[in-house]
């Protein structure tokens, strides 16, 4: 997605706990979000609830573990070894995503270690009943291969971005990317909160640690971006956008 769309709801809303009913709001742009309300029940009927604290690794690179995580609320963040043995952030997904279902499909080991950035409540649902709801709903079925589609070309989109582009450039694609699935509005700005520390967003931009802050510096300095401890504010959406895709 490029721009808003400014014709529905606003897909920068923040997923939200509604206490007394117990369901969240998602992202217009996440697995569950993007689900009428019927087929969202469907879905969230499988499995059962579970919470986890901060820090807690919830799949492991190269366990033969198959449960799919139904995100509810909260931060994951997903990771995999280099071959020199050195951590590398992927991905981040929070509440309405869906994480592990590359093992409930093929059955292999998992391709990435997933661990809590903060209090994290999920559905938890086993290969089995997984790959039985896929197998009679068509809609969910549809939904989830539409949502492994969409990490892939993001993926994908990443390889390309980093063959062809410097890394201010591929940092404000991961600013940007962030701000239009996953911000929140805040008066004009669209704030991204992420407890991710900055080596972290450098791995995920495939850049230096101190390339990244002298190019987040850059994005500050041209009142574009405002960044503070795990805040990133976007100030003008249609620069960073420039930027991004010049």
């Amino acid at each position: 997605m490029d721009r808003l769309d400014r014709s529905g709801p606003d897909p920068l809303l923040k997923p939200q706990r509604a206490a007394a009913r117990g369901t969240w709001r998602w992202p217009e742009t996440s697995l569950l979000g993007g689900l009428s309300d019927a087929a969202r029940e469907r879905f969230l009927s499988l499995g059962i609830m579970a919470q986890r604290p901060p820090g807690t690794v919830l799949i492991r690179e190269e366990d033969q573990s198959t449960s799919v995580l139904i995100l509810l609320d909260g931060v994951v963040k997903v990771t995999g070894r280099t071959q020199d043995q050195r951590e590398a952030l992927l991905a981040v997904r929070v509440g309405g995503d869906l994480i592990g279902e590359f093992g409930a499909l093929d059955g292999k080991p998992r391709s990435a270690t997933v661990t809590s950035c903060g209090p994290l409540v999920y559905r938890l649902v086993t290969r089995s009943d997984f790959l039985a709801a896929l197998t009679t709903d068509a809609v969910l079925s549809q939904a989830v291969s539409r949502s492994v589609v969409d990490k892939l070309r993001v993926a994908n989109s990443r390889r390309i971005d980093f063959a062809g582009s410097n890394a201010p450039t591929r940092l404000a694609r991961v600013i940007y990317d962030l701000a239009m699935t996953y911000g929140e509005r805040e008066g004009t700005d669209i704030v991204i909160r992420w407890p991710l520390t900055q080596p972290e967003i450098a791995s995920l931009v495939g850049a230096a640690e101190p390339t990244v802050f002298k190019a987040l510096k850059h994005l500050r300095e041209a009142g574009i971006v405002n960044n503070g401890y795990r805040r990133i504010a976007v100030r003008d959406i249609e620069k960073l956008r420039g930027v991004a895709f010049p």
